[in-house]
C-alpha cells in the first residue's frame, strides 16, 4: 500500500508527536473529519500507528521526522558534497538497492544514493527480507562505478563496516561492534546490516550498489517475522534524541569518504579498524555453510577479510563466506 499525497500532509501536522484535532487536519487538506479518519486508518496498515483522544484530537504514537533533501545535503561536509552525484528520497518503493542496480544498467553516474521512508521488498542476506517500517529507521543505497574489476572491490563490505561504526560513534551510539562480515552488533543483537552487490566486467568497469540498513526504532510489531535477535538505537541508548536527517547525513558522509578512497587504499588500509570492534574475536561459534556446520573459536580475519575458524582439532582455517551463530554477548 502507497502513502497517499494526503496522508503525507497528515504526517507532516502530526509528526511532533503532539495533539492534533480532527477539524485542523481537516481544514489544512480541505476535507472533511470522516476523510481524515479514513486517511489516518490507511497510515496505521503502514505500520503507523496513530492515538484518538476525545477532546484532544489525533497524534502518532512514536513522533516522525521525514527525510528531506535539503536537510541531508545541507550537513554533508563540503569536501564530500561533489562525489553526490544524484540523491533520491522516495516515499516507497520495492528495495533501493534493487532500484539502483536498474538505475546502473541505464547509465546512472557514481554516487547515485537513494533512501527510502518505506521498502516492501527490502533486501537482506542470503535472500532474506528486510524489516522496513515506514519513517522508522534509515534503508538507502548507494551506487558507485570501480574502474579495475571485481578484484577491487575484494573486502568492501568490511571498510563500509567500519565507516557506519565511525557514524555511530560520532552520533554518541555505544556499544556498537562489527560482525564478519557484514553487520552491526549492539549487546549481540543486529542494529544494522550492508549488503554489497558488483556487477559488470570482471577485469573492467564495474557498478557496486551497496545497501545499508539500519535500525534507528523498530516497532515491535513490524519485527515480529525477525528470525534472529536484533536492537535498535532507541533501545542502545534510550531517551537519546537524533536528528533522523542529521543521522541520515553523517552515514551517508563516513560511506562516501571511504568509497572515494577504497580502489586507491584497498581493504586492508581499514583492517586494524575492524579489527578493534571485531565482536568475535575469541568467541565459541559456529559458521554454516549452506547446512554444512563449522564449529570453533572465532580468530578473527586475515589480511584478506576472510574469517578465521579454529576448529576444535587445533586447526585454523580461513573462509570466504558463510553465516555466524554465536551465543555469547557482543561486543
Amino acid at each position: 500500500m502507497a502513502i497517499s499525497e494526503k496522508q503525507k500532509k497528515i504526517l507532516s501536522l502530526l509528526a511532533d508527536g503532539g495533539f492534533h484535532s480532527g477539524t485542523e487536519l481537516a481544514k489544512h487538506l480541505g476535507v472533511s473529519r470522516s476523510a481524515i479518519w479514513k486517511q489516518l486508518a490507511g497510515l496505521a496498515e503502514l505500520g503507523l500507528p496513530h492515538a484518538a483522544v476525545s477532546g484532544k484530537g489525533y497524534r502518532l504514537e512514536t513522533p516522525l521526522e521525514l527525510l528531506a533533501e535539503s536537510a541531508i545535503t545541507a550537513a554533508l561536509e563540503p569536501r564530500l558534497r561533489p562525489l553526490l552525484q544524484r540523491l533520491e528520497i522516495h516515499d516507497q518503493i520495492d528495495s533501493t538497492s534493487a532500484h539502483l542496480g536498474k538505475q546502473a544498467q541505464l547509465g546512472a553516474p557514481s554516487g547515485t544514493v537513494c533512501f527510502a521512508e518505506h521498502q516492501t521488498a527490502g533486501k537482506g542476506r542470503r535472500g532474506r527480507q528486510w524489516a522496513s517500517p515506514f519513517g522508522s529507521n534509515l534503508y538507502l543505497s548507494i551506487l558507485w562505478r570501480f574502474q579495475y574489476g571485481y578484484a577491487s572491490t575484494s573486502g568492501l563490505s568490511l571498510a563500509l563496516g567500519v565507516a557506519v561504526i565511525r557514524a555511530l560513534q560520532q552520533q554518541q551510539i555505544h556499544p556498537v561492534g562489527l560482525k564478519w562480515p557484514n553487520d552491526i552488533i549492539s549487546a549481540g543483537k543486529k542494529l544494522g546490516g550492508i549488503l554489497v552487490e558488483v556487477s559488470g566486467e570482471s577485469e573492467g568497469p564495474c557498478a557496486v550498489v551497496i545497501g545499508l540498513g539500519l535500525n534507528l526504532y523498530l516497532p515491535d510489531a513490524a519485527a515480529q517475522g525477525i528470525t534472529q535477535a536484533w536492537t535498535d538505537v532507541s533501545k542502545v541508548k534510550p531517551g537519546h534524541s537524533i536528528s533522523r536527517n542529521q543521522f541520515a547525513a553523517s552515514v551517508l558522509n563516513h560511506l562516501l569518504a571511504v568509497l572515494a578512497d577504497f580502489e586507491t587504499l584497498g581493504m586492508r588500509h581499514y583492517l586494524d579498524e575492524w579489527r578493534r570492534h571485531d565482536c568475535l574475536q575469541g568467541q565459541a561459534a559456529t559458521l554454516f555453510i549452506a547446512e554444512q556446520p563449522y564449529p570453533g573459536i572465532v580468530q578473527g580475519i586475515d589480511e584478506n577479510g576472510l574469517l578465521l575458524l579454529q576448529h576444535p582439532d587445533g586447526k585454523t582455517q580461513a573462509f570466504a563466506s558463510g553465516e555466524i551463530s554465536f551465543s555469547r554477548a557482543c561486543p
